[in-house]
């Protein structure tokens, strides 16, 4: 049987190579001419694919759905169009440099069950901007919507003369075969867990892995309460919060207390306060200490349901306020569910403490928010937590690349050695492509001693 996998992902791998042969000649124009018709056939079968998704995986929101497939559509085909990935794609007279891009071969992309749409869409115009093929092993949860994904980008592909085969997924997946694919292939892009993250890294092939998100977010002395709130609630509701960057804790000051449970009850967050009422909860979200598979991506008031507890008409999400901290507090966890940690502080080190304390029990490398207009606190929270991505003044979610900040768009978001990944940013295009630098010979200058 293993034989039959292997010649499977041999032929596709081999398929792959030929498809590659067949745009080698692209120019940049024919490239970006390939983003743009994959992304606007996702952007246009948005709703459909969220349909889809929500049906096969019974995971998230369809309306938040939607809105996803259609922003990453929008923006990473934006942030990609017009950069240079063919041929000479930088020249640094001064230096005497000339920069020439080159694909890193055929992809493989592991993709999870709770993106079966933009992890693939993402992962693929970032493979074909240099010039690469990508071969996709879908969880199988969602299966059906990942191969729905990659046919409506083949069609696409075909539709302006481009070989189809550059994108490729695995109909029937399971762990061997993705096992297969990683040792394969030329490079590996691993979303999902730290099991399939390792699998990757020890695949003998480069690859680029993620960690688990546990985003903490912290209320400054001086902005405005209303507006942590909503933000707080976007950062947290998003898609059910089975996203990594969706935000896991509100650290907030201990005095503004009334204040930040009223503004969240404005925006439709289900404030609970009573000890019995938030261990019923915890009890319900990690039973036995461990997170409960049937509650991830529900609606709030199906756990609010299994827990026995009452939640007023049209909760987006449940803030539980809690007493401990870190290890002592099981809500200090990611959480793939509407549910968010509320933790009160005396003051600003404190609340910075709360927040890496948090991240070393899981999340580091990931991302964190702040609401703050002070910007000595911005560089001391930047300094302090051991985050790849600190977020200010916007729903947390954003840490994901957004038109409103200088992030690029991915779907794969590196945590450094914090999170075992290789790098600290936002998964891009340069990643997946060697660059060779032809070096002339340059006027020498005298920089004198180094020992002076």
């Amino acid at each position: 049987m293993k034989g039959a996998f292997k010649m499977t992902i041999e032929e596709m791998v081999a398929k792959a190579r030929t498809a590659m042969e067949e745009i080698a000649k692209y120019d940049q124009k024919q490239v970006d001419d390939m983003l743009y018709t994959m992304s606007k056939a996702i952007f246009e079968q948005a709703e459909p694919l969220a349909k889809l998704a929500v049906e096969e995986t019974r995971l998230g929101r369809f309306d938040h759905k939607i809105g996803k497939n259609q922003n990453m559509a929008t923006n990473i085909f934006s942030s990609l169009k017009n950069k240079p990935s063919v041929g000479i794609i930088r020249e640094i007279p001064e230096e005497g440099l000339i920069e020439i891009a080159h694909p890193r071969g055929v992809i493989g992309s592991v993709t999870p069950t709770t993106n079966p749409t933009i992890t693939p869409l993402g992962n693929g115009l970032m493979a074909l901007k240099g010039k690469n093929a990508m071969i996709v092993s879908p969880h199988p949860r969602s299966k059906k919507t990942t191969k729905k994904t990659i046919d409506i980008m083949r069609d696409a592909l075909e539709s302006i003369g481009a070989p189809r085969d550059l994108l490729q997924v695995i109909e029937e997946p399971s762990i061997e075969l993705s096992q297969e694919l990683m040792k394969n292939v030329d490079l590996i892009v691993a979303t999902g867990g730290p099991g399939l993250v390792r699998s990757a890294y020890s695949s003998g092939h480069p690859a680029y892995g993620v960690g688990p998100g546990n985003v903490q977010a912290i209320l400054d002395e001086d902005f405005d309460v209303a507006a942590a709130a909503e933000l707080s609630v976007i950062g947290r509701s998003f898609d059910n919060g089975i996203v990594c960057a969706c935000q896991q804790s509100l650290i907030y000051p201990a005095e503004k207390e009334a204040e930040v449970f009223a503004e969240l009850g404005k925006n439709q967050a289900a404030v609970i306060s009573d000890p019995a009422e938030v261990d019923r909860l915890r009890k319900v979200v990690f039973p036995e200490g461990v997170a409960n598979p049937e509650m991830i991506g529900q609606d709030p008031d199906i756990i609010a349901k299994a827990a026995d507890v009452s939640l007023p008409e049209g909760s987006q999400i449940i803030a539980v306020k809690v007493e401990e901290n870190g290890k002592a507090e099981l809500f200090c966890k990611e959480k793939m569910v509407p549910v968010l940690a509320l933790k009160s502080y005396q003051n600003f080190e404190e609340a910075v403490g709360f927040a890496k304390e948090n991240l070393e029990l899981e999340g580091a490398g990931h991302s964190a928010g702040l609401f703050s207009h002070n910007k000595e606190h911005m560089i001391y929270v930047g300094e302090a937590l051991p985050v790849s991505r600190l977020v200010i003044n916007q729903p947390t979610i954003d840490a994901g690349g957004s038109p409103a900040n200088g992030l690029n768009p991915t779907v794969s978001l590196g945590c450094g050695s914090w999170g075992n990944n290789i790098i600290s940013e936002n998964l891009y295009y340069k990643h997946l492509i060697n660059i060779s630098r032809i070096a002339m010979p340059i006027e020498a200058k005298d920089t004198g001693s180094p020992w002076d």
